[in-house]
C-alpha cells in the first residue's frame, strides 16, 4: 500500500495532466448550484426555466452514453479526450457569453457531449500512462473524482459572487489548461483494434438484472437530481452560503463513495446496504418537504443526504457491473443512458409542479419514488447476493474489475480500460 501511495507523487505528467482535467470535469456536477437563483433573478426566468441547466445537461448525457464508446472505439483515447476538452470549453465559455436562459440552457446541453466524451476515456488514459500498476493509478482517479463533486459548488460560489457568468468561464479557463496540457505530454496510444456497436447498449437492456437495476437507477436520480437542482430555490440563501451547503454535501459524497460504501458492503451485503441507504435518502426527502421554508433544515438535510448518495452511486453501479452477461463497456452505457434520463427530467419536472402547486411537493414526490426504486431493486435480490459471492470469491482478475467498477461510475471509461488492460 505504502508503494502505492507514493506512486501518486512519481507520476508522469501526462497522468497528473488527465487527474486534473478530472477534477474539472467532476466540478461540473454542482458547479452551477449556488448560481441557479442567482440565474433566475438576473435573467428573469422562472425556475423551471433554470432547471433545464441540468436537464440539458443530463439529458445529453445520457443519449451520449449510447455512443460514447463507438466515438472511442473509433478515435481511441487521445483524440476522444481531445474532442471532448474541445467541446466543454467551447459550450462553457459560450454559456458564460449568453445573454438568456435559453441560450445558457443550449450551451450547456452542449458542455454534456463534452463531458460524456471526456469521461469515457479518462480513466484509461490514466492508466496507460501510470507507474505503479492499477491500484496507484484508481487511487489517483478516485482522488480526483471526490475533490471534483466537493469543489465544483465551492468554486462555483467563489466566482458567482463576482457574477453568475464567473463559474462557466472558470470551467472554460481550467479546461484549456488541461487541453492544451494533454495535447503536449499525453502520449497517443492509436486506435483500439475492435469498433463497439452503437445498438449494443439498447440490446444490452434485455437483461433481467441490468435491466431491473438501471430502473432503480432511475427512480433513485429521480430523488436526487430533485434535490440537487431544486434544492437551492426554497433554501433562500447567498451564493456563497449555497456553495459551502454544496461543499460539505460533496465531501460526503466523495468519502462514503470510496470509504464508507465499501465498509458497509462488506458487512451487510449490497442488497441490504442500498435498501437501508435508499430508505434513508426517502426520509431525508420526506424531511425536505415537510420543512421545505426553513433554510437551516433544508441545507442540514441536503448535506446529510450526501451519505446516503455516496453509498448509492457506488454500490448500485457495481451492481450493475456484476451482474451483467455483457461487456463492462456496453453495460455502463446502458446503465448510464437510463440513469440519467431519470435524474435529467427531475429538476425540471420540480420547477413545473411548484408552479401548479406548491414548493413541498416535488421533495414528496421524489421521497415515494426513491421508496418505490427499493421495491424494484428487490425484485433483484437473488440476482445480487448471487453477486456478492462472486465478489467474496474473485477471479485471478479482480484488479482489472475493480478497475472498472471505479471507471463505470461516471460512464463508460471502463470500456475504454479494458483495451489497455488487455494489451499491456
Amino acid at each position: 500500500m505504502s508503494s502505492e501511495r507514493s506512486s501518486l507523487t512519481s507520476q508522469p505528467a501526462a497522468v497528473y495532466a488527465v487527474a486534473f482535467a478530472c477534477v474539472v470535469s467532476f466540478m461540473g456536477i454542482g458547479l452551477v448550484d449556488p448560481i441557479l437563483p442567482a440565474l433566475r433573478d438576473d435573467l428573469e426566468a422562472s425556475e423551471s426555466q433554470v432547471t433545464l441547466l441540468f436537464t440539458s445537461y443530463l439529458v445529453v448525457t445520457a443519449v451520449a452514453m449510447l455512443v460514447t464508446n463507438a466515438v472511442s472505439s473509433r478515435l481511441g483515447a487521445k483524440r476522444t479526450l481531445v474532442v471532448g476538452l474541445v467541446l466543454i470549453i467551447v459550450f462553457a465559455a459560450a454559456a458564460g457569453s449568453s445573454g438568456s436562459i435559453e441560450g445558457i440552457v443550449a450551451f450547456r446541453a452542449g458542455w454534456g457531449l463534452g463531458n460524456a466524451l471526456f469521461i469515457a476515456t479518462s480513466l484509461s488514459a490514466i492508466v496507460s500512462s501510470a507507474r505503479g500498476g492499477f491500484a496507484g493509478a484508481i487511487i489517483l482517479y478516485e482522488a480526483a473524482l471526490g475533490l471534483g463533486i466537493a469543489a465544483g459548488p465551492l468554486l462555483g460560489g467563489a466566482l458567482g459572487n463576482v457574477s453568475w457568468r464567473g463559474p462557466f468561464y472558470g470551467v472554460a479557463v481550467l479546461m484549456t489548461i488541461a487541453l492544451v496540457a494533454i495535447v503536449w505530454r499525453l502520449p497517443d496510444t492509436g486506435r483500439p483494434p475492435e469498433r463497439t456497436s452503437i445498438t449494443a447498449p439498447l440490446r444490452a437492456l434485455r437483461h433481467r438484472g441490468l435491466l431491473t437495476i438501471s430502473i432503480a437507477a432511475l427512480l433513485y436520480n429521480w430523488g436526487f437530481f430533485t434535490m440537487l437542482g431544486y434544492a437551492p430555490f426554497p433554501m433562500d440563501l447567498g451564493i456563497t452560503q449555497l456553495g459551502l451547503v454544496f461543499f460539505c454535501w460533496g465531501l460526503l459524497v466523495a468519502f462514503f463513495s470510496v470509504v464508507g460504501a465499501p465498509w458497509l458492503q462488506d458487512r451487510l451485503g449490497t442488497a441490504t446496504t442500498l435498501y437501508l441507504a435508499f430508505t434513508a435518502f426517502a426520509i431525508d426527502l420526506a424531511a425536505m418537504a415537510i420543512w421545505t421554508t426553513h433554510a437551516g433544515i433544508m441545507a442540514g438535510c441536503v448535506i446529510a443526504a450526501g451519505i446516503a448518495i455516496g453509498i448509492n452511486n457506488t454500490l448500485t453501479t457495481q451492481a450493475v457491473m456484476s451482474v451483467s452477461p455483457v461487456e463492462r463497456p456496453v453495460a455502463s452505457a446502458a446503465y448510464g443512458f437510463v440513469r440519467f434520463i431519470g435524474g435529467g427530467l427531475a429538476p425540471f419536472a420540480a420547477g413545473r409542479i411548484v408552479e401548479h402547486s406548491s414548493v413541498h411537493v416535488p421533495f414528496a414526490i421524489a421521497a415515494v419514488v426513491v421508496l418505490l426504486a427499493v421495491g424494484v431493486l428487490a425484485t433483484a435480490h437473488r440476482i445480487l447476493a448471487e453477486a456478492d459471492d462472486d465478489l467474496r470469491h474473485p477471479h485471478a482478475e479482480a484488479d482489472e474489475d475493480v478497475a472498472g467498477e471505479v471507471a463505470d461510475e461516471f460512464g463508460g471509461a471502463a470500456g475504454a480500460i479494458d483495451e489497455v488492460v488487455h494489451t499491456r
